[in-house]
């Protein structure tokens, strides 16, 4: 396409809202007029987010096509201090990095980057020896995130230096069992923005009544953490421990056994949360085992657990206002999925599984009537059944035909997501 075409460029820019960023890009290829129209409309590429990987590949007209989109998040991997040069001299103004296998040597670069806010460092090659990089972007990180990462320096250093980083919202901290701390209220108390928490729990047998701050904290206001994720939890604790966590409204927590233990640590987490809006479970005890102490507050509900029909119902009854459902039970979900429309009849968005549910159970969940989002966790087929190890990762012609069945049942107000992206600076742990 060498002209114009009739439309004029704001229809068109308009009509580029409702592409995802890989139609946007397919668009982009087709000619010159959309390459640069799209490039030039910065609203488009709001929290777009470029893997980087082969340096040798990225001429002046790529990175040029980066800077004109105003591209603010970055993934790096296999980092050299050359690219992180480069990444400064192109996006200066950069927000958001995540670095895989970088060198402790490399991060230096970073603090040139004056307008960093979000850091992820992931799967490191080489210990962490200490945290002395992140003192001069103490006044401007939001967002700290460390998987991954084998650390070598002392567990008290290391969170005495997440407590000089005042202004987080945001901190994640996955690692392999050598943090080991008796609490964390030290470092919780200088966080006072601190919104969410992630924090691998694996060394925990037992919380310490001081474990998240000293219980006048609830009063005081100084904890302020309103979403919590808990990875290889299979800690005891008291409802003492929780007192700081009053604000909370979203947990999760990925248990470290699948055989669950003699004690089921949920119960104290309801009975002390009852004003959760959000709970994830992944693992431990059944359903059944905390199931009636749902608070009735909870509006999404995520559950990887062991549970049966009569679990749903206790659910139904704790939670009737229920808006966000996965469900993702360890036995087979098919004759769960019937049950939906009638337990949870408030439901907006729904993720389920869909091999072995009928083709009228499926259809069935038209009756939601205010779902308008359902995504299926598992849409891949087997072309051959006579070669289970010929796998395709797309819908496959059953499930293409009952979407489609679906969306004519409901007018096309129900949007299906056959496939997911994750935003590649979110960490892969959860």
């Amino acid at each position: 396409m060498t002209s114009s075409p009739e439309l004029p460029d704001e229809l068109w820019l308009h009509v580029f809202t409702f592409l995802s960023w890989r139609d946007k890009l397919s668009a982009r290829a087709t000619c010159s007029y959309f390459r640069h129209l799209l490039d030039k409309a910065r609203p488009l590429w709001k929290d777009f987010s470029v893997v980087l990987r082969h340096f040798s590949r990225y001429n002046h007209a790529f990175w040029r096509s980066l800077a004109q989109r105003h591209v603010g998040s970055i993934l790096l991997r296999s980092v050299k201090r050359k690219h992180l040069r480069a990444l400064l001299a192109w996006l200066p103004a950069l927000h958001a990095l995540r670095l895989d296998d970088w060198r402790e040597g490399h991060v230096t670069e970073l603090q040139r980057f004056r307008h960093l806010q979000h850091l992820s460092l992931t799967s490191c090659s080489v210990p962490l020896k200490n945290l002395d990089f992140l003192f001069p972007l103490s006044r401007q990180l939001t967002h700290l995130s460390l998987c991954n990462v084998q650390f070598t320096c002392a567990s008290s250093h290391l969170l005495a230096t997440i407590g000089q980083l005042t202004r987080l919202t945001s901190l994640v901290l996955h690692h392999d069992g050598s943090v080991r701390v008796a609490t964390l209220g030290g470092v919780l108390s200088h966080l006072t923005e601190l919104r969410h928490l992630s924090y691998t729990m694996i060394t925990y047998k037992t919380l310490s009544r001081d474990f998240f701050g000293h219980a006048h904290l609830a009063a005081g206001g100084a904890l302020q953490l309103t979403d919590l994720q808990l990875l290889d939890y299979d800690a005891a604790l008291t409802p003492e421990v929780l007192q700081p966590l009053s604000r909370l409204r979203s947990l999760s927590v990925f248990h470290l056994y699948s055989v669950p233990g003699p004690v089921c640590h949920m119960t104290t987490w309801m009975t002390s949360l009852p004003q959760l809006h959000s709970l994830s479970v992944y693992g431990g005890h059944p359903l059944a085992s905390y199931a009636d102490l749902l608070p009735s507050s909870l509006r999404s509900l995520t559950l990887n657990v062991d549970l049966q029909h009569e679990d749903l119902q206790v659910v139904s009854q704790r939670a009737p206002h229920l808006e966000h459902l996965h469900l993702e039970p360890w036995s087979s979900s098919s004759t769960l999925i019937a049950l939906l429309p009638h337990l949870f009849p408030h439901l907006r968005t729904l993720r389920i599984r869909h091999h072995s549910v009928s083709d009228v159970d499926f259809l069935a969940l038209q009756r939601l009537q205010h779902l308008n989002k359902l995504e299926v966790l598992d849409s891949f087929h087997r072309p051959d059944p006579s070669d289970p190890s010929w796998v395709v990762y797309e819908p496959s012609p059953r499930l293409q035909e009952l979407v489609c069945g679906l969306q004519k049942l409901t007018n096309q107000r129900v949007q299906v997501v056959t496939s997911s992206h994750r935003d590649p600076l979110t960490c892969v742990c959860v």
